[in-house]
């Protein structure tokens, strides 16, 4: 493939992978703790809490893309605080991209394991109690297996709309080839220059095929999970 792609197509191509693998990475553990909180608990502020998670669904990239700038940029609070007590810098660098992407595949992430979580047997899980099971490990022993194939589920939903993710991303960390340029915005690049349509065409047949690898290794791996859950 690196012969087939010119060295700024594939540095979009990898760079696409890392801040997919990335966003999806970090949003899993956080995704999967409010799914249960969601699924769950009995709180004051439960439908706010569900409004604000899925809002990134309903909004313009866009606009998602310019509350991060004014909360994550350099001279934002949260992002001056962050470069200056901790070195972490999220505008205009990869690490930004991979934050947009995150937050706006967190609400596919968190709806899918949701669903999951609210489809398990109750019962099962208050066996596990009854043999003498803590909370934490009826979670682990029991919940986390049943829920596994949503977790699946989600975790592909959030790495092919971070693969996909082109507004938030050029919008708080720009397009910058090497650093943030990514497959969407590198072929968004080629079409508005004379004589970049090759290059579009190229990565759009990049995308197809790491798009559909991704839904075929998680079908294949959720048979095999569903078939030892069986077992």
């Amino acid at each position: 493939m690196s012969e087939w792609l010119s060295p700024a197509e594939w540095a979009a191509v990898t760079l696409s992978l890392k801040v997919a693998i990335a966003a999806m990475v970090g949003s899993l553990v956080p995704g999967i703790a409010v799914a249960m909180l969601l699924a769950r608990g009995r709180f004051f502020g439960r439908q706010f809490l569900d409004a604000v998670v899925h809002l990134p669904l309903i909004l313009p990239p866009v606009v998602v893309g310019y509350l991060l700038l004014l909360t994550f940029g350099r001279r934002a609070p949260v992002g001056a605080f962050l470069a200056e007590h901790f070195g972490i810098v999220f505008a205009f660098r990869w690490t930004g991209a991979a934050l947009a992407c995150a937050v706006m595949g967190f609400p596919l992430l968190v709806r899918a394991v949701r669903l999951s979580v609210e489809a398990v047997d109750r019962r099962l899980e208050q066996a596990g109690e009854t043999l003498g099971a803590g909370p934490v490990w009826v979670f682990f022993l029991v919940t986390l297996p049943l829920i596994l194939p949503g977790i699946l589920a989600g975790m592909v939903l959030s790495f092919a709309r971070a693969m996909g993710e082109f507004g938030a991303t050029i919008t708080f960390v720009s397009n910058i080839p090497g650093e943030t340029q990514t497959l969407p915005t590198a072929i968004y690049t080629f079409t508005q220059v004379p004589g970049g349509e090759g290059g579009a065409l190229r990565l759009t047949l990049v995308s197809i095929v790491l798009s559909l690898m991704a839904l075929w290794g998680s079908e294949l791996f959720a048979r095999r999970l569903q078939r030892r859950l069986a077992a």
